[in-house]
C-alpha cells in the first residue's frame, strides 16, 4: 500500500481508497468523471475528460484547463486536428484539475464571453419562432434583423448602447420598421441576460436622451371619422377597400383580419372565427354585421373561385395570392393615398371600439368580440354568453 496527496485537501490517502475519507475526493474510483491521481499527479484521463497543462515563462496562473470543442480536417497537413476552448487558468495543477471536473459533472456554456450578436439571435430565435402563430409573424422579425447586419459578427459583450442606437438611427426604414428593431433588440437581450451572455441589458436604456423613433400616433391613434366611413363606402371600387370596412365593423386585429379562412367563415349562423396574440383573443368568434354581410359574401366567392382557403386574396400578389399582413398594410396604405386619408391599419379596430362604446355595447360582450381579457370573475366564469347576445349588442352600432 502507498500513500498519495489528496489534490483537495493535501491529506495522506491510501492509494486503495476511492475517495478521501478527509474530504471525500474520488481518488481511483472507476466510475468517477474524475481523473485518477498516482503520486500527486494525474495518471492518463478519461476520453473526452479534457486535460491540463502548464504553460511557458513566468506566470501567477500557469495551468491551462482546456476541452476539444471539435476536430477538423487540416487540408494543408493532410491530418486532422483539435479545436479546444478554455475552462480557464490556475495557479496549481491540482486547481486546474479540479476546475475541469467540476466542469465535465456540471457543464456550463462556455462560450459566452465570444458569442455573437448572429449567434445569440440564432439560439433565441430556435425557441420563440416556434410560438409564433403566423409565418408573417417571423417574416417582421426576419426584416427587422436584415437591417443589423453591422452587428452581426460583434461579440455581444462588445456591443454598446451606441452601436444599437446608431443601428436603429441610420435604418433607411420608416418609423414601424424602426420600432420593430428596437422590440427585436429587447427580446434578444433578456434572452442574453438570462443565459448570463451579457451583464447589462442595454436595450431597455436606449435613447435616454430622447426617442427618435416617432410613437406619437401609435399612444394617440385617430378613430375614422363618420364622414370618411362614407367615403369607404362609396368607394369601394378602390381595391381592398372591402376589407377596411370590415375591419372597422368587425374589431379584428389588421393581422387576424388578413389571415382569415374561408373554413371560418359561417354565413349560415353569421359569424367568423380566428384570432391571434393573447389567450383570450385566439380561437374568438365574431358576429357578421349585417352591413359588411354582402361583402364577405363576394370574397367568399372569389376565395372559391381562386382554390384558396383565405378570405383575402390578391391575384396580383408577387408571393402567392393570399393576404399576409405585410401586403394589407401596403394595400391600406394605398386606399388612403387615393382618398387622401391619414390612417394606419391598426385604426380600424380603434374605431370599431369607439362606435361601440358610442352605442352603449355591453363591456364585457365588446370584450369578447375584441379579445381583450376579462378580470371581472363573477363575469369570466360565472356568466355564459350566447351568440345570440353577442349579435344582438354588434348590431347596436349603426352604419
Amino acid at each position: 500500500m502507498a500513500l498519495l496527496k489528496c489534490p483537495e485537501c493535501k491529506h495522506d490517502v491510501s492509494d486503495k481508497a476511492a475517495a478521501c475519507p478527509h474530504c471525500g475526493y474520488p481518488m481511483n474510483s472507476p466510475t468517477s468523471t474524475k481523473p485518477r491521481i498516482r503520486n500527486g499527479k494525474p495518471t492518463k484521463l478519461p476520453n473526452g475528460f479534457g486535460t491540463v497543462y502548464k504553460l511557458s515563462g513566468k506566470r501567477s496562473k500557469p495551468f491551462r484547463a482546456v476541452k476539444t470543442d471539435k476536430w477538423i480536417f487540416d487540408t494543408t497537413t493532410g491530418k486532422s486536428k483539435q479545436i479546444r476552448y478554455t475552462i480557464g487558468y490556475y495557479a496549481t495543477r491540482e486547481e486546474a484539475m479540479i476546475a475541469l471536473a467540476d466542469y465535465n459533472e456540471n457543464p456550463y456554456d462556455i462560450k459566452t464571453d465570444s458569442i455573437t450578436f448572429s449567434e445569440v439571435y440564432e439560439k433565441w430565435n430556435k425557441n420563440y419562432f416556434p410560438t409564433l402563430s403566423s409565418p408573417s409573424s417571423i417574416r417582421t422579425i426576419t426584416a427587422a434583423y436584415a437591417y443589423c447586419n453591422g452587428l452581426y459578427n460583434m461579440r455581444m459583450r462588445d456591443i454598446k448602447v451606441s452601436h444599437l442606437e446608431g443601428t436603429i438611427t441610420n435604418a433607411d426604414v420608416g418609423d414601424s420598421t424602426k420600432g420593430r428593431i428596437k422590440s427585436l433588440f429587447n427580446m434578444m437581450y433578456k434572452y442574453a441576460v438570462a443565459h448570463d451572455i451579457v451583464e447589462k441589458d442595454y436595450a431597455q436604456v436606449m435613447f435616454a436622451n430622447g426617442n427618435p423613433i416617432k410613437r406619437d400616433r401609435a399612444k394617440d391613434p385617430l378613430p375614422f371619422t363618420q364622414d370618411e366611413i362614407e367615403s369607404l363606402w362609396n368607394n369601394l371600387k378602390i381595391p381592398f377597400t372591402d376589407m377596411v370596412l370590415i375591419g372597422v365593423y368587425s374589431g379584428w386585429r389588421p393581422q387576424e383580419l388578413s389571415i382569415l379562412k374561408v373554413a371560418d367563415i359561417d354565413l349560415e349562423n353569421g359569424t367568423m372565427k380566428g384570432g391571434l396574440k393573447t389567450d383570450a383573443g385566439k380561437n374568438r368568434i365574431v358576429p357578421i354585421h349585417p352591413v359588411i354581410k354582402p361583402l364577405i359574401e363576394n370574397r367568399m366567392k372569389e376565395a372559391i373561385a381562386m382554390q384558396s382557403e383565405y378570405l383575402f386574396n390578391d391575384v396580383n400578389g408577387q408571393q402567392g395570392a393570399h393576404m399576409t399582413y405585410d401586403k394589407y398594410r401596403n394595400r391600406f396604405k394605398k386606399v388612403m393615398n387615393r382618398l387622401k386619408f391619414d390612417h394606419r391599419p391598426h385604426e380600424t379596430r380603434h374605431t370599431f371600439i369607439t362606435k361601440a362604446k358610442a352605442c352603449n355595447v355591453d363591456e364585457y360582450i365588446l370584450k369578447l368580440i375584441v379579445g381583450h381579457a376579462i378580470e371581472d370573475i363573477t363575469e369570466k366564469v360565472y356568466t355564459h354568453r350566447t351568440m345570440e347576445q353577442l349579435r344582438k349588442e354588434i348590431e347596436k352600432i349603426t352604419k
